[in-house]
Parts: structure tokens; C-alpha cells; sequence
């Protein structure tokens, strides 16, 4: 079966990609071996043809429909540490050689190797999704009506939503990688995004926002056609707007915080995961620099990152430098087990790559990025932790947050929190922030729920201004004890 998708993928990837400007395996070989003709360690070639459609309604009237195809090659070099690189949008042998000659320009050591001496091959890889046109048998009308139908279906929920935008974001994307090491793999990647962001009022100049969606790499018909799922991001969205509508200002001080499970994940994902990252470890920068091997967390913490989880917003069949995707344990009831790693950084740390060298397109460098990150179920039922704690919070949903990879400290804002109060969930609170540091929460972290559940696919990761899509995931956790920021408690 592995050999019949990956050839599926080398077939569709040179059809969109090399046919057209009439170039051939050899042609990659040859140019693999003019961008090391100078010197260097390593060379690849990054192809990709990347289409992408949006749709958003407002007030009820289609506000824009865009449509763009986007396409080219990179070429990197690595010498040690340095990398030369450049890029064509022409993915014709001339666009690539000269690309290849810019490249090798940066990273010229006088070392080079004999020109035909490179062979790439490609190895059988799993898809974790279908190559079928994410918009395939989906006609425009359909998209349109069911924006229509998500504003309808808000506005009728309460009578205090007054404003409301739907969105629909679809992309198929094609890679193609070759590389001097010998990689020879290809990808056609899926995505879709649907979301809603709803605007109440309490008629008194209060006014506040919900916002709700889903996708990942599946067919927009699949999303669609889903019994129930679109529904369900309206009443979410208009469920946290109504909510907050009536919600007191939040505590402040230092108490037991229950975290929900999905989406708020995300902070497992910033205040932990890019501190897991190759790069600043290599380089020393992160708070878990040098640790592998240590305890960094409570022995009820495991956490890993996979890009293997079939449908999920940040799965691959391969990364962005042809690796594999692979499940990777970074830390393992407690104790940290390993950073994320892309080609460069392994090599240059003398470990191997993990399936983390991602890009957000061929006009970038890879690096080492997060696929789909999330800590393992526990055994507690989240009705037991929330009744362990006396007086605390509960935070349901972040809006997002900021971390310093140096230290690890973060703070991050709640759009859904409520009290809890002699073990019960209580008053809705807004301006919850909480702030702490990764390495230090997670040694606080006393009781894993047993509802692990992953977001429901609008993720997307910011890292040195490129952007790729993840996921996230964990279940509800108790945090012993962590700095609330608010009004008073």
C-alpha cells in the first residue's frame, strides 16, 4: 500500500511540477551537484505548487472570493552552519541552475565535488491523506449557502448577536523534494478551514466577540457534509459572545488553575514546544538547553509530537526536507526525552532528524517546527479535578499568548474562564491572563484528566515570520499553582 501512495505522490508532483518546464530527475541530480561545486555539506531542492481559495461573508453578503496559485523551487546550501540560498518562481533547468548558482555563492569553501555524482531515489512513505482535489465535486453555490446558512443560524440563536463574519479557506498544495543525501519524496497536501466570528451586545454599549471553526487535511465536502460539524462551530462562537456578555472581572493572584482540554493546548504548544526545538537548543537559547535525560515535568506528564495522525492540520506524510513523519516522544512521564529536529540542526547536534523540518513555502528556509503536539491522557475524570480544587479558575478557551524561549515564561489570555468555588464551576470571569514559565508549570501539573482531545483544526504557528499549520491537544489538567493576572481575588 505504501508504495502505491508514494508513487501516487512522485506521479502527481512531477506531473504539476517538473513536466511542465520539461524537467527530469536528472536535471534535479545536476543541479544538486552545481550548488555543491563550490563546497558544502549538504544541497536540496524544494518544489511546490501551492493553490489556495477564501470565501468570507459578512452581515450576510458575500464580502470577498479570492482564488491564487502560487509556485517555485528553492535551492539551499549548507556548509557547517552557513546556508546559501535562493529562489525562482520559473521551475524551468535555467530557473533552477541560476537559483542553484546564487545559492552557492553564500556558502563557497573551494571543496567542491564532481558534477553527475549525486543519485536521488525515492523510498515508500505512508499518506496520512487523500489526493483528491480538496474542493472536488463542492460547487460554489454550495460554499456560499452554507456561509449563509452559519450567519442564519447565528442570528437566530440569541437576538443580542448583531454581527457576524463566516469564512471558508481551502488549499491543495504539491512538494516535491530532492536533496544530495539521496531523498527523493513528494507530498500533496489538503487543507481546509472554516470559521465564524460572532459580535453580541446587551443593548447597554457592551459588546463582545465568539469565535469557533474547524478543518484540517480533508476534502472540504468531507467538512461539509459531516453531520452536525458546522453547526456546531456557530454555537460555539455564539455561546462564548453571550457568555462573556454577563462575565465579571477576572481574579488576580496566584491559585490553582484547571486548564481545559484541546484548544487550550495551546499553551503546551508555546510555553513548552518551541523550547523543544532544535535550533534553540543547538544554540543554547532555550530553557531545556542541555536536558535531554533530566526531569522537566511532573511524572504525570507525557508529551509528544506527531505528524502522523491522520486528518489533523499539522500531519505529513513527509516534512519539507522529504523525512518521513514520525511519532516523537519529547518527554516521557516527566523526563525529557528529546528536542524536534530538521535536517541541519540534527546533523550539526550529531543526532537525527525527526520529521520537523518544515517551511511555510519554497520562498522560505526549513527549520525545525512542531507537527501536531499534545500531552497524553491521565486518569482522572475532569469532574474529579475540577471538584479537587476550593477556589480557582478554570480556563476553557485562549485567545492567544506570548512566550520567551529563553526563560520559558509565557502569558496567555482566556476568552472563556470561570471561577471555581468549593469545587464547583461557577461565575463566567473576562481578562483572565495566566502567567508562569514552561519548565516550571509543568513540574506543578498534580492531575492529568482522561479526556485528551486535540483543537479542531484552526492552528497556525509563527516562528521567525514564517507560518505553517499544527495542531494541539491535551486534556484538562490541574495546575497546582499559577500566577493569575485579573482584578482581585
Amino acid at each position: 500500500m505504501t508504495n502505491m501512495m508514494q508513487d501516487t505522490n512522485l506521479k502527481l508532483a512531477q506531473q504539476r511540477l517538473l513536466e511542465p518546464g520539461n524537467v527530469t530527475v536528472s536535471d534535479l541530480e545536476n543541479a544538486l551537484a552545481q550548488a555543491l561545486s563550490s563546497g558544502g555539506d549538504f544541497a536540496d531542492l524544494y518544489f511546490q505548487q501551492s493553490r489556495l481559495e477564501a470565501w468570507t461573508l459578512e452581515d450576510q453578503k458575500v464580502k470577498s472570493g479570492t482564488h491564487n496559485i502560487d509556485q517555485g523551487v528553492g535551492v539551499r546550501v549548507n556548509s557547517g552552519e552557513k546556508t546559501g540560498f535562493a529562489y525562482s518562481e520559473s521551475i524551468t533547468r535555467q530557473g533552477i541552475l541560476e537559483a542553484a548558482r546564487q545559492a552557492r555563492t553564500i556558502t563557497r569553501t573551494n571543496r567542491g565535488q564532481e558534477s553527475g555524482g549525486i543519485q536521488v531515489q525515492a523510498e515508500p512513505v505512508p499518506r496520512m491523506y487523500d489526493t483528491e482535489d480538496v474542493l472536488a465535486a463542492v460547487e460554489n453555490q454550495h460554499i456560499i449557502d452554507t456561509l449563509r446558512r452559519m450567519d442564519a443560524r447565528a442570528r437566530a440563536a440569541d437576538s443580542r448577536v448583531h454581527k457576524v463574519i463566516c469564512s471558508l479557506v481551502t488549499a491543495q498544495e504539491t512538494m516535491l523534494v530532492a536533496a544530495s543525501d539521496g531523498t527523493l519524496a513528494a507530498d500533496v497536501r489538503p487543507m481546509v478551514k472554516i470559521s465564524i466570528q460572532v459580535v453580541a451586545t446587551d443593548g447597554k454599549g457592551r459588546t463582545e466577540t465568539g469565535f469557533a471553526g474547524g478543518g484540517g487535511r480533508r476534502s472540504l465536502r468531507e467538512i461539509l457534509d459531516t453531520p452536525g460539524l458546522v453547526d456546531s462551530f456557530v454555537d460555539q462562537a455564539v455561546k462564548t459572545a453571550v457568555i462573556n456578555l454577563k462575565a465579571k472581572p477576572a481574579p488576580a493572584g496566584s491559585m490553582p488553575v484547571v486548564v481545559g482540554s484541546g484548544w487550550p493546548g495551546v499553551l503546551l504548544h508555546e510555553a513548552i514546544g518551541h523550547g523543544l526545538e532544535g535550533d534553540f537548543n543547538r544554540k543554547g537559547s532555550s530553557a531545556f538547553s542541555g536536558r535531554i535525560g533530566q526531569r522537566v515535568a511532573s511524572d504525570a506528564c507525557t508529551v509528544i509530537d506527531s505528524g502522523l495522525l491522520p486528518g489533523r492540520r499539522g500531519s505529513l506524510s513527509v516534512d519539507d526536507e522529504g523525512t518521513p513523519a514520525a511519532e516523537n516522544v519529547l518527554i516521557e512521564n516527566g523526563i525529557l526525552r528529546g528536542y524536534m529536529q530538521d535536517k541541519l540542526n540534527a546533523r550539526l547536534m550529531g543526532m537525527s532528524a525527526t520529521g520537523n523540518g518544515r517551511r511555510e513555502s519554497f520562498a522560505h528556509l526549513p527549520m525545525p517546527r512542531m507537527t501536531n503536539t499534545y500531552m497524553l491522557a491521565g486518569e482522572h475524570d475532569p469532574g474529579e479535578i475540577i471538584a479537587s480544587v476550593d477556589k480557582g479558575l478554570y480556563a476553557v478557551n485562549f485567545a492567544g499568548g506570548q512566550v520567551d524561549i529563553t526563560n520559558g515564561k509565557f502569558v496567555f489570555s482566556a476568552n472563556e474562564a470561570y471561577l471555581i468555588e468549593n469545587g464547583k464551576v461557577t461565575t463566567p470571569v473576562k481578562g483572565a491572563t495566566l502567567i508562569g514559565d514552561g519548565p516550571t508549570v509543568l513540574t506543578r501539573v498534580s492531575m492529568v484528566g482522561n479526556d485528551l482531545a486535540f483543537d479542531q483544526g484552526l492552528g497556525v504557528c509563527g516562528k521567525d515570520g514564517q507560518s505553517v499549520p499544527v495542531g494541539i491537544g491535551q486534556p484538562t489538567l490541574r495546575v497546582d499553582e499559577l500566577t493569575v493576572g485579573g482584578t482581585h481575588f
